[in-house]
């Protein structure tokens, strides 16, 4: 898939998913301005983009009349199971219901055998006004995924109610790895955001260890003896993050890049490796803007010393081929394995190019400590 690099400084909106998060009411006509910046130039230096500004932007505009934002309001992150159809609109149709009750903007996103029946267990009012959207926009990638939630909340204050059934990707363990830290940090992450977010699962298609895992890294789950939306009981505070082990050593044939202060010629180096692994070409400008960001973290926070590796993986058992590319700085900074998962990132100097980067990449790994910190991005092929 095509996704050129166009993300939103404060909202995360991300080009290849211009998912507005604006019901069938009020949904943005075609050209509709994106809310955030206009997309960062080929040539430009990241460094020279003026700071999002937190007190401007998207926040009114979205806002549906009459319902002002809700500085009280705080995320809920639910977790259910069901085994059967209707086991699982005896779930979502009440949270929906009780989200439109609120005022809230409400949007479900299932996959598409849901979602027929999802929609006749609804009034025609009801219909009308849930989003009914994509359910790929919503497990194309964490970081993606992540800002667009975000998102949601800052087009529509006032409350945003959502119902969805992540993807497990149990043929990938990369993908399955950086989905749970997904989840295991949206609690944090979304913290002061107004949106109540229920996630469903089949369990007949889980095993046992992914089923723990899921109501581990969620706060509220409903009691098992009465399942049901009415039936919440609260869970104990999820458990620890997964574990982040040391990342497997590059696989030849590897590009090696020093980190240039040049940054257009490096973002021209980078390209040219991309174009050397057969990188999609709707692919190369995310990776540019990726190396770009991190590049210039390196060289404004760091010793401004530090190098990139790109190579290629393999696809096998079901997973696609995919770029990987390291940046590695010297300094070490760089610890939190969920650094750029945060909204807040993007008003920090630093966490600024690492909220854009999670974006634009599939996934993102950061380790670090007193020997370096380590970025790796992945994009697929």
């Amino acid at each position: 898939m095509s996704s050129q690099a166009h993300v939103d400084d404060a909202t995360g909106a991300h080009a290849a998913h211009q998912f507005t998060g604006q019901g069938p009411a009020a949904r943005a006509g075609p050209g509709a301005e994106p809310v955030g910046p206009a997309p960062m130039p080929r040539g430009a230096d990241r460094r020279q983009r003026p700071p999002a500004n937190p007190d401007k932007g998207a926040a009114g505009r979205g806002a549906p009349p009459g319902r002002p934002a809700a500085p009280d309001r705080r995320a809920r992150h639910t977790g259910a199971f069901f085994t059967t159809a209707a086991e699982l609109h005896a779930l979502v149709v009440p949270w929906l219901q009780q989200g439109l009750a609120n005022g809230d903007h409400v949007v479900a996103a299932l996959p598409d055998a849901h979602i027929g029946a999802l929609r006749a267990a609804l009034t025609p009012a009801e219909r009308a006004a849930v989003d009914f959207t994509a359910h790929r926009d919503f497990c194309a990638a964490p970081g993606r995924t992540m800002a667009l939630l975000h998102r949601l909340t800052v087009l529509h204050p006032g409350g945003v109610t959502v119902a969805w059934q992540p993807d497990v990707p149990l043929h990938d363990p990369l993908a399955l790895r950086e989905w749970r830290g997904f989840d295991a940090v949206l609690d944090s992450a979304l913290a002061r955001d107004p949106i109540d977010l229920l996630c469903v699962h089949d369990s007949a298609a889980l095993p046992p260890a992914e089923r723990s895992a899921i109501v581990r890294s969620h706060r509220v789950f409903p009691a098992p003896h009465r399942p049901g939306p009415r039936s919440w009981s609260h869970a104990a505070t999820p458990g620890p993050p997964p574990r982040r082990e040391p990342l497997p050593e590059p696989r030849p044939p590897i590009r090696r890049l020093g980190v240039d202060p040049d940054l257009a010629a490096l973002r021209d180096r980078v390209i040219g490796a991309a174009a050397e692994f057969g990188m999609p070409r709707g692919r190369v400008g995310d990776l540019a803007v990726a190396v770009n960001e991190l590049a210039a973290n390196v060289l404004e926070h760091g010793p401004g010393a530090g190098g990139i590796a790109l190579w290629r993986t393999p696809g096998r058992g079901g997973v696609r081929p995919r770029l990987v590319c390291d940046v590695f700085d010297t300094g070490g900074g760089l610890t939190d394995p969920f650094s750029g998962y945060f909204p807040t990132d993007a008003f920090s100097v630093r966490g600024y190019g690492l909220w854009i980067t999670r974006q634009v990449s599939d996934f993102m790994e950061v380790r670090g400590g007193s020997a370096g910190s380590l970025v790796r991005l992945h994009f697929t092929m």
